[in-house]
């Protein structure tokens, strides 16, 4: 008879027990690429999206990102896309008093890193099909959709390189807010209340060797029911967000690590 180890780490169906390595594989993820559209939006909607204590920063800034993720170690060398939507926010716990990004949503196009990161950090992933990015003339372009309708496009043009100087500057300058956080959300059995409601931070670490800075643009597609029975209201919600004003974009290539034990994955209180 199968039988659980209260301390073991388990993913569903948890009676088959987890992989077994050689060497556990680590979580770096080698060769990665983004695409980053940043614009400011309304206070006051974007507050409306937040669970208490979060709030908006000072700047109620939206930050929708494009990522190849290059080689995966846990996934033996594969890669996946992804498109995730962060709000700078600030975070008044009772013991934690934290600024950086809160992910209100992560589409992705591979089943088994929306389950790992959903079940045992909590981060808010959905799937979606998301082909690699394109290169036209210099411009970039990235898009997803579901059931075979568009939920966003992005793009980013006329693009200039940083130098090693300046990007060593602009990661010193965001270090003080570089903590992601979500909320960790478990229905319980049946589907009525909350198993699990929770504030969650997840660290991630990316060495940068590449940053190219342009002028960017973001296009949200609003759906209806039949067109995505399943995620039109979240599409929506960012439609609902008006574009005021466009921050400079990016594309950055580097390498990211997901695994620092000194700074696990953690509930904020």
């Amino acid at each position: 008879m199968f039988e659980f180890d209260p301390k073991g780490r388990y993913m569903m169906p948890a009676h088959f027990g987890m992989p077994n390595y050689d060497s556990p594989p680590s979580l770096w993820y080698h060769g990665g690429l983004a695409v980053e559209v940043s614009y400011i939006t309304d206070r006051e909607r974007l507050a409306a999206l937040l669970p208490k204590p979060f709030s908006v920063a000072d700047e109620a800034l939206i930050s929708v990102t494009y990522g190849h993720t290059g080689k995966v170690d846990w996934l033996a060398g594969r890669s996946y896309n992804m498109i995730s939507v962060n709000a700078a926010v600030k975070f008044n716990g009772e013991e934690d008093q934290l600024e950086g990004r809160f992910s209100l949503v992560i589409w992705e196009n591979l089943a088994d890193a929306i389950l790992t990161g959903r079940e045992q950090i909590g981060i808010p992933k959905i799937f979606a099909d998301i082909p690699d990015y394109i290169v036209d003339n210099g411009e970039w372009r990235c898009s997803a959709s579901h059931f075979e309708s568009g939920i966003l496009d992005m793009s980013i043009a006329k693009l200039t390189a940083l130098s090693a100087e300046e990007i060593a500057v602009a990661q010193e300058a965001r270090a003080a807010t570089d903590n992601q956080m979500g909320w960790r959300y478990m229905p319980a059995v049946g589907g009525f209340g909350a198993e699990i409601s929770e504030p969650v931070i997840y660290p991630s670490e990316t060495i940068v060797s590449e940053v190219q800075v342009g002028e960017g643009s973001v296009e949200w597609n609003r759906l209806t029911w039949e067109q995505n029975p399943t995620q039109f209201h979240i599409v929506n919600a960012l439609a609902d967000l008006p574009i005021l004003e466009y921050r400079p974009s990016a594309v950055i290539k580097g390498d990211t690590n997901l695994f620092f034990p000194e700074r696990w994955p953690r509930v904020l209180r």
